[in-house]
């Protein structure tokens, strides 16, 4: 028998997430049948969107929406060998038995192994070459379609998905500007990702930082925040720009929903595109967005910070965390 832990809720979760919220359980796992295999997990995620949820039952329902790599220990599942890599929906939990149905992307043909990362560390299949990397290659290039030439704004710019959309906008011959929330933060875009500017939101004026920074206007606009910042951003944005909805952290904790500017006047003016995306619109394509990443980190133009917590017991505090802005780049949790 193998024991297995996971994380259950004991109370809905109120603004902040609090570790009061959550507590760890044990149960034993039944012998494996035919068609289905025992993984064990290696690395895991901790993202804004885990947040959205409002309503929780006393299983973490949520947690078990996001896609996690678990290495096979035991198979009696044909597909499915000893020593893969499988990325499925398997929740907060250390180890897992599945049938193969929770390999599956929506939309795909085909259970979901771990490409061949070329000698890249495994934990990339969390971050730059995994969900968050194809967030910023899909929702950038197929929802604002960048030119040459263009000005790109990010916000949540040092985060996961924020920190490889300004890259790829620069790869694609545009400017890349990004808001992030702290100096630390800033510093990095510039001086290591190369964005052509970077701003502390919390220590800017919006307006007047895109004045200096984009005084011909901004083009394209990838949005993780949301809240009065993006209306900000959204008013100084040129005629035919377009503007793609990732996230809206700036409100997740928020039992109420905050009250901003209005849009409508320069979404209509300007005609401008605000189109909202999940990432798995693009299943079938999973891998093009994975393997185009890994070829640009083999070519240095595409760089990636992860900042790693340890111990499975640890996963609220990381996820807590990473709420709060405390992550540069990937947050993850080696078990």
């Amino acid at each position: 028998m193998v024991k297995t832990q996971k994380f259950v809720t004991v109370k809905r979760f109120e603004g902040e997430p609090k570790l009061s919220d959550l507590k760890i359980v044990e149960e034993e796992l039944p012998p494996i049948k035919d068609g289905e295999f025992l993984c064990k997990a290696e690395w895991m995620s901790v993202d804004p969107y885990m947040r959205c949820e409002k309503n929780t039952s006393s299983l973490f329902i949520l947690l078990t929406m996001k896609l996690f790599p678990y290495r096979v220990i035991e198979s009696k599942h044909p597909r499915f060998k000893v020593g893969q890599h499988v990325v499925g929906y398997f929740g907060w939990q250390t180890y897992s038995i599945s049938d193969g149905n929770d390999c599956l992307l929506q939309g795909a043909k085909e259970h979901y192994v771990v490409p061949d990362l070329q000698g890249q560390p495994l934990s990339l299949a969390l971050g730059v070459l995994g969900m968050p990397g194809n967030t910023a290659y899909f929702g950038l290039l197929e929802i604002c379609k960048p030119k040459e030439g263009e000005t790109v704004v990010v916000t949540g710019a040092a985060g996961a998905v924020g920190s490889l959309v300004g890259q790829i906008a620069k790869i694609k011959g545009c400017r890349a500007i990004g808001f992030a929330g702290s100096d630390t933060k800033c510093k990095w875009l510039k001086d290591e990702l190369k964005f052509d500017a970077a701003f502390n939101y919390k220590k800017v004026c919006v307006k007047d930082a895109l004045k200096e920074a984009a005084p011909n206007g901004v083009d394209c606009y990838f949005d993780n925040v949301g809240g009065q910042i993006s209306s900000d951003i959204i008013l100084h944005m040129n005629p035919n720009g377009r503007i793609a909805v990732c996230g809206a952290i700036s409100s997740y904790n928020d039992e109420e929903a905050p009250k901003v500017t209005a849009i409508q006047l320069p979404m209509i003016v300007h005609q401008l595109k605000m189109e909202g995306f999940v990432v798995h619109r693009w299943n079938s394509r999973w891998n093009e967005g994975i393997m185009q990443n890994l070829q640009w980190i083999k070519e240095g133009k595409l760089k990636y910070s992860e900042t790693i917590t340890k111990g499975f017991e640890n996963m609220p505090n990381a996820f807590i965390g990473m709420l709060r802005g405390e992550n540069v780049g990937k947050a993850i949790v080696k078990i």
